[in-house]
């Protein structure tokens, strides 16, 4: 038998439930298609932990946090315990169909893409998580020009020599999904996108919520800082500055000279933009990843 060319990583957080029937699937269909499975249980507070024990394959391998770290910590844990070509991330709550992993894994192999992301239908009554995709993805093209339109999709196959380069940039968090994507772009490497399809959540909750809509605005400027900090602090120093003179301009034509606020404003504008600078000098040196 040749040995394996894809691992398939699945982080989990309570979803007893859910694997219990979806595990046993995904096993098989590794055994099946010679694939390896890795699933981390981060820190679960039900009986996840015991339901993954409870099943044995050669190709399959669980790892366990001890305290709740986060989805993409869980995802980078997995992603430094593989040794295959390609890894691909899926959810634990049995949502994705294992025919979209085949279907993805050969795409990759085909067309020697770096990375392809598996874009989702929308969900009509997700309105939070429809909105949050769209800012993201708008915000994401204005940074690095691309057109993926799930750009926080879970389900994302990708090399792993170059995963691995990149994951210590990522964040612990749910905004993990989209960064590592936006650092496939950055560095110049062949992202592709293809449709997949999604089950009904047969048990468990979803989180997405106002607390989601939260998380996206503070996901979406971690990574403007992240990309193209200049941007943003400079577009704040000129926007500073155009609205100081014309504060101060009637006043200086009034014959009582600049301002206070005026001088204040100009000042701030001009810390804004050096302070951009600096970040983007600790940005390019946090990319700056050895081959």
């Amino acid at each position: 038998m040749t040995n394996p060319i894809l691992t398939i990583v699945m982080p989990a957080f309570n979803e007893e439930v859910a694997l219990k029937k979806y595990l046993p699937e995904v096993i098989e269909f590794c055994e099946e298609k010679n694939y390896k499975l890795i699933v981390i249980d981060d820190g679960s507070k039900d009986n996840t932990w015991a339901v993954i024990e409870s099943f044995n394959s050669i190709n399959f391998k669980y790892l366990s946090h001890k305290v709740n770290k986060g989805y993409g910590a869980a995802i980078k844990t997995g992603i430094n315990k593989t040794d295959t070509q390609y890894v691909i991330t899926i959810d634990s709550d049995g949502q994705h169909y294992l025919e979209d992993v085949e279907k993805m894994c050969q795409l990759i192999q085909r067309t020697n893409a770096d990375m392809i992301v598996g874009s989702r239908p929308n969900e009509k009554k997700a309105y939070y998580r429809n909105i949050g995709k769209y800012l993201i993805r708008k915000f994401a093209g204005i940074l690095l020009k691309n057109n993926i339109k799930d750009i926080n999709s879970g389900m994302k196959i990708y090399n792993v020599e170059l995963a691995k380069k990149y994951i210590h940039l990522c964040p612990d968090g749910m905004s993990y999904s989209d960064t590592i994507l936006l650092l496939f772009l950055n560095y110049k490497n062949l992202v592709l996108e293809e449709k997949i399809k999604l089950k009904s959540r047969e048990s468990g909750t979803s989180t997405i919520g106002t607390k989601t809509a939260i998380e996206t605005i503070l996901q979406i400027l971690n990574i403007a800082v992240l990309f193209k900090p200049i941007k943003v602090f400079g577009s704040i120093a000129v926007m500073t500055f155009i609205l100081s003179l014309i504060w101060g301009i009637p006043i200086l034509l009034d014959g009582r000279g600049l301002s206070v606020g005026t001088l204040l404003g100009i000042l701030v504008s001009v810390f804004v933009f050096l302070l951009g600078l600096l970040v983007e000098q600790v940005s390019e040196l946090r990319k700056n990843i050895k081959n």
